[in-house]
């Protein structure tokens, strides 16, 4: 889809400034994110991609600058299934039934349209046939259909996930892949953190991450060779007319997806 260059900006950011404890994460971050847009934040390990995504959430605040969202703007924050307790005792229903607990009361008692908000979210997910079976008998894939289908079970104008396509099998990435476009033509903002160039330059904004804002704006303005030199130093190598990420952490693992075919080349490689 393309990006409307009219977008108004859903997320503003000022000199804004993070830490844990004294340790810095991002230092004087300033950049817009546009509404209704794909976008992807990249960067090395470190970088401060986590960080932006709590921030953007309001997880964390800065310590130095602002960041602001548009007012009124809900949103869905889905983190790794990696991240989460898979051995929990609860179904993949109850699981994706906790994104409407916001909205169900204090007895979270669902209605009829929660129930509806979570069926839809299943099978646009593709995982109905699944609805019955616990977090620790799925496949990693799985689970993260599973969060993601929490997310977008809420009521929510901007989607945030946390590199919700890494090292997945080809179902559930292109499942996942396929949401995150049709949230965007339902006219929502998608906002993900990725390892992976093809997936940023898949997308319609990418802010690119190295401790601070290296570079943001439109794929093709963000993905140069300075800018990503500047950004990954030595793990970036230069083959022919391509660069490839010398990540051991994010290499492309067989029989596994790599988003991005849209971008044309491989898992980790970007044309200038």
């Amino acid at each position: 889809m393309r990006l409307n260059s009219d977008a108004p900006s859903v997320v503003i950011a000022a000199g804004a400034s993070f830490r844990y404890g004294a340790a810095p994460a991002l230092e004087e971050a300033s950049f817009t994110i546009p509404e209704g847009a794909i976008t992807t934040l990249i960067g090395p390990n470190g970088s401060g991609k986590s960080t932006l995504l709590h921030a953007i959430a309001g997880l964390m605040s800065p310590v130095t600058g602002t960041i602001t969202v548009s007012a009124g703007r809900r949103i869905a924050y889905v983190l790794q299934a990696t991240k989460v307790n898979e051995a929990l005792p609860v179904t993949v229903r109850e699981v994706v039934a906790m994104g409407r607990y916001a909205t169900a009361g204090p007895y979270r008692r669902l209605g009829a349209a929660d129930r509806a908000a979570v069926d839809t979210a299943l099978e646009r997910m593709r995982i109905t046939p699944l609805a019955r079976r616990h977090l620790r008998e799925l496949s990693g894939g799985q689970r993260q259909r599973v969060f993601v289908a929490q997310g977008i079970a809420q009521d929510h104008d901007l989607l945030l996930l946390d590199e919700p396509l890494t090292g997945l099998d080809l179902v559930s990435a292109r499942a996942i892949d396929d949401v995150l476009h049709e949230e965007q033509q339902a006219g929502r903002t998608v906002i993900i953190t990725s390892h992976a160039l093809n997936e940023a330059a898949a997308g319609d904004w990418v802010i690119l991450l190295a401790g601070r804002v290296v570079a943001s704006g439109p794929p093709q303005q963000v993905l140069t060779r300075e800018n990503l030199a500047a950004a990954y130093g030595s793990i970036l190598l230069h083959e022919g007319e391509r660069f490839v990420l010398e990540d051991p952490a994010h290499r492309p693992v067989p029989g596994r997806h790599e988003h991005g075919s849209r971008a044309g080349d491989g898992g980790a490689a970007v044309v200038p």
